[in-house]
C-alpha cells in the first residue's frame, strides 16, 4: 500500500513505484494517489484531488472525504494486509494510518516524512513509535530524525530523478507560440491545491499587470498542476490585459524559458532552483491558520530554497506582505538588476548541489525491498 496525498507526492510515488518494480517485477501497488501513480500501474482507490489541503482550517470542507478514505484503508490493512505500507508526507492522514499498520505488525516505511522540524516537533515521537524506517530528502533532516531514535537514511531529493527538459529554449518557445520579440517571460505558479489558487492567483495576476507597465511586451506562462482544473483558474483571467498562456506540461520546461517566476511556497521553489530560475516566493493561508502557524512554526524561513541554503537567497512574502504591489516590486528589482539576478542564480546553484546527486528513488526502493525481505 502506498499513500501520497499531494501532487508532488504523486510524482515522487510514481518514480518510487517504478524503481521498486525494477527490483521486484511481480509486485502490485494500491492506495491513495493521483494521475502519475495511476500512469505507472498503481490501483488508486482514492484520488488525491479530493484530499489535498494547505493550512489548518482549510481541511474542514474535505474532512468527510478524508475520514471515509482513512476508514476504508484501515479496513483493508486489517482484511488484506500488504507486505509494506509506504507513506509520502501528508502527515495527519499518514500518521493515523501508520498507527493502525503498526498495531497489525505491518512494516511502515516513511519516504519523505513531514517537516516536523519546522513546526509541531512533538509529532516526531509519533513517527518514532509508528514507523520502522524513514528516508529523508533534505540534507539537514537526517540528524533531526536520528536524534529521535529512528532508523533514518538521507537519499537526496527525488526532483533530481525527474529528467531535465530535452527541448532547447527555442523549441519550447516555438511550441508555446512565444516569439523572441516578446519581453521577459514570467512564470506564475500559484500552487497545486484549489485553496492555493484562490489565495495566490489574484495577487499574482495583479502583480503581472503592474510589471507589464514597465515591460509592455511581458508574456506570462501559467503551468497547471495535475490536481488543478482549468475551471478553478479561468475566473481569475477574465479581463486580464496581459498576454498569457495556460499549459499542462513539464513545469521544468516552462521554468527553463522563464526569466522570473512568482511561486507559491512549496516544492516548485526547488524545481525553479534546479532550473536556475530567479523567483519571488509568496505564501497565503486563512487568517486563523496564519495565527496558529505563527505559534507553531519554528524556522526562520518558509521557502524550501532558503531553508536548504540556511540564508536569504530569494525574497519571501508571507500573508499580509504577499500583496500584488510587493510581489511586483521584488520582481522588478530582480528583472532590472543584472548583478542581483546573477547573485541569486549563484545561490540557486549552491542549493541544487545540496539536494544530492540524484538516485533518491533507487535508494528508497532498496530500503523498501529490504523491508519486504526481498
Amino acid at each position: 500500500m502506498i499513500i501520497a496525498g499531494e501532487a508532488s507526492g504523486d510524482i515522487y510515488g510514481a518514480h518510487l513505484v517504478l524503481a521498486i518494480r525494477r527490483l521486484i517485477p511481480d509486485i502490485r501497488f494500491y492506495g491513495l494517489g493521483g494521475p502519475e501513480m495511476e500512469r505507472v500501474g498503481v490501483r488508486v482507490m482514492y484520488h488525491l484531488s479530493a484530499m489535498a489541503v494547505v493550512g489548518m482550517t482549510e481541511i474542514i470542507p474535505k474532512m468527510r472525504c478524508i475520514f471515509r478514505a482513512l476508514r476504508e484503508l484501515k479496513r483493508i490493512l486489517t482484511s488484506s494486509p500488504p507486505d509494506l505500507l509506504i507513506l509520502i508526507d501528508y502527515p495527519g492522514f499518514n500518521l493515523n494510518l501508520a498507527k493502525k499498520a503498526h498495531s497489525l505488525g505491518i512494516p511502515v516505511f516513511y519516504y519523505i516524512p513531514p517537516q516536523v522540524w519546522a513546526w509541531w516537533k512533538r509529532r516526531v515521537r509519533k513517527i518514532a513509535k509508528r514507523v520502522d524506517r524513514v528516508a529523508v530528502i533534505l540534507p539537514f533532516e537526517k540528524e533531526f530524525y536520528r536524534r529521535s531514535g529512528l532508523a533514518v537514511e538521507y537519499v537526496g531529493h527525488p526532483l533530481l530523478d525527474v529528467p531535465l527538459p530535452k527541448r532547447g529554449k527555442k523549441r519550447i518557445r516555438e511550441r508555446l507560440g512565444i516569439s523572441y520579440e516578446r519581453g521577459p517571460i514570467l512564470g506564475l505558479l500559484p500552487g497545486s491545491r484549489d485553496e492555493e489558487i484562490v489565495r495566490h492567483m489574484p495577487v499574482m495576476i495583479r502583480a503581472a499587470e503592474i510589471i507589464s507597465h514597465y515591460y509592455p511586451r511581458l508574456y506570462c506562462v501559467l503551468p497547471l498542476a495535475s490536481t488543478v482544473k482549468e475551471d478553478v483558474v479561468k475566473p481569475y483571467l477574465k479581463d486580464v490585459k496581459i498576454d498569457m498562456t495556460i499549459v499542462r506540461s513539464d513545469t521544468k520546461e516552462l521554468l527553463k524559458i522563464a526569466d522570473l517566476a512568482l511561486i507559491a511556497s512549496g516544492t516548485a521553489t526547488l524545481e525553479a532552483a534546479i532550473m536556475d530560475t530567479p523567483m519571488v516566493i509568496a505564501y497565503k493561508v486563512s487568517p486563523l491558520s496564519y495565527v496558529l502557524g505563527r505559534f507553531l512554526v519554528e524556522v526562520s524561513h518558509i521557502g524550501l530554497v532558503n531553508l536548504v541554503a540556511g540564508r536569504d537567497i530569494v525574497p519571501e512574502l508571507i500573508q499580509n506582505s504577499a500583496t500584488a504591489f510587493r510581489l511586483a516590486e521584488e520582481a522588478l528589482a530582480i528583472l532590472k538588476n543584472d548583478g542581483f539576478r546573477a547573485e541569486m542564480k549563484k545561490g540557486l546553484r549552491l542549493v541544487k548541489e545540496q539536494l544530492g546527486q540524484g538516485g533518491a528513488s533507487r535508494k528508497a526502493a532498496y530500503i523498501a525491498a529490504e523491508m519486504m525481505g526481498r
